[in-house]
């Protein structure tokens, strides 16, 4: 029940992938047939972070006051209505009304469905499992960069619709979150849920006795406040999940995604298929990192990524670098596919998945929305910031743009050797034993 469960959390996943990859097949037919202008379209293309900032800042408290299948049936039927305003969209009005909607939904389903995973997988499975997470948000952003490349920007709504209805759907046969039971004291449906997730001739008692002492010594705490984050308990899990969160927007994954197709066409190589080679990627290398999650331990897949990513950024500024300077132009398209298509592998190997599954363990039960609310924010934020900011970038300096983004990779690498816990093989309550350790 528990890989049931988890399937059915990530078609959210899915959604997410869907909402964010929509624009970079699109640019052209959006523009072309609704006469929108540049800097319109990169509102279109920005606004769907603005409104995430939203749904991250309201995702913690509706998680915990409504629970986490009701957030995610809440979300996906406000994804629904977004789609269908774009789809009918005659005017700029409608394409960002649609977009709006969209992203607040996918803001609380960024931090709900690793939360939900997080609580329901065991120990073994969890790193795998929430992984998943990672691996749909690129299978939504593979479908519709592959898709997009294939139909009209309109008939593309369908690929983010379907998962929606696969989400609704399937909300209806898996359990709640064991663990956000018996945080508001539902004893009996703890029990069962907790029960089926890891089958009826599975003994629970010693994991379901450790639950409930946990959250019992977390209740004779005060409620949580935002300012408690910043409390000698909780501020090392802070920084490790905002600052892996920084480090991922800094890395320019935004700019990159949101904007693929204008990066190659910049660099002499076919817009259509580049983004259809990102989509092919994408997905066998997250699920190879699904598979290494448990295996090699979170710290090492972040530092590997992020010298990956910090090589293909930087293959990528010389590719433009030789262009500004005429010279050997004949590599130019060659050295930034490369560049792209390493960047993309890289990250999503560990730099993509792995700060979420962190954000959903180092945080305790009774800060989790807190704090989980905090990291989610900030992610959207750079999110804003850079996919904002990044067509201005490029026009100020197409090669600068992709060294800088390949010095913040190197600076990551550092980040993660210094700050961020290994919490391979661990439940969540031991990591949070351990965390308390450092202070």
């Amino acid at each position: 029940m528990v890989l049931v469960s988890t399937a059915v959390a990530v078609c959210g996943s899915f959604e997410f992938g869907t909402c964010v990859g929509y624009s970079a097949p699109t640019q052209s037919g959006i523009v072309n047939e609704v006469r929108l202008s540049i800097s319109e379209f990169a509102i279109f293309g920005s606004i769907l972070t603005i409104e995430a900032m939203i749904g991250a800042v309201t995702s913690g408290r509706l998680a915990d006051f409504l629970g986490r299948k009701m957030t995610m049936r809440i979300s996906a039927i406000i994804c629904m209505f977004g789609w269908l305003s774009i789809h009918l969209a005659r005017s700029a009005i409608m394409l960002y009304f649609g977009r709006i909607l969209l992203g607040f939904s996918t803001g609380v389903l960024s931090y709900v469905v690793p939360v939900f995973i997080a609580e329901i997988a065991p120990k073994n499975l969890r790193g795998g499992l929430a992984t998943s997470n990672q691996l749909l948000i690129c299978s939504g952003s593979s479908a519709t960069y592959i898709i997009g490349a294939l139909v009209a920007w309109r008939n593309l709504v369908l690929v983010g619709v379907v998962p929606c209805i696969l989400l609704l759907g399937g909300l209806f046969f898996i359990p709640e979150s064991p663990r956000w039971l018996a945080n508001i004291g539902r004893e009996k449906e703890f029990h069962t849920s907790l029960q089926k997730l890891r089958g009826e001739d599975a003994d629970i008692s010693e994991e379901a006795i450790e639950i409930k002492e946990y959250i019992e010594s977390l209740h004779s705490f005060p409620r949580a406040r935002l300012q408690d984050l910043f409390l000698s308990k909780n501020i090392h899990a802070v920084i490790v999940g905002v600052g892996l969160m920084v480090f991922q927007q800094l890395g320019g994954i935004n700019g990159v995604g949101f904007y693929a197709s204008y990066i190659f066409s910049s660099a002499g190589f076919s817009g259509k298929l580049g983004t259809i080679l990102i989509g092919i990627i994408q997905i066998p290398i997250t699920l190879f990192g699904a598979i290494l999650m448990d295996r090699s331990g979170r710290r090492v897949l972040l530092m590997v990524s992020a010298s990956g990513t910090f090589l293909g950024c930087f293959l990528t500024g010389i590719s433009f670098y030789l262009k500004a300077q005429g010279l050997f132009p004949e590599w130019v398209p060659t050295l930034a596919l490369s560049g792209i298509l390493v960047y993309i592998g890289a990250y999503s190997i560990g730099m993509g998945p792995v700060p979420w599954v962190v954000m959903s363990e180092i945080f305790s039960i009774n800060m989790k929305a807190t704090g989980g609310s905090l990291v989610t924010l900030v992610s959207w934020l750079g999110s804003f910031a850079i996919s904002y900011s990044f067509s201005f970038l490029m026009d100020w300096s197409s090669a600068g743009t992709f060294f800088m983004f390949s010095a913040a990779s190197l600076v990551t690498i550092l980040f993660v050797a210094k700050l961020v816990p290994e919490t391979k093989g661990r439940t969540l309550e031991q990591i949070q034993d351990s965390l308390s350790s450092r202070r």
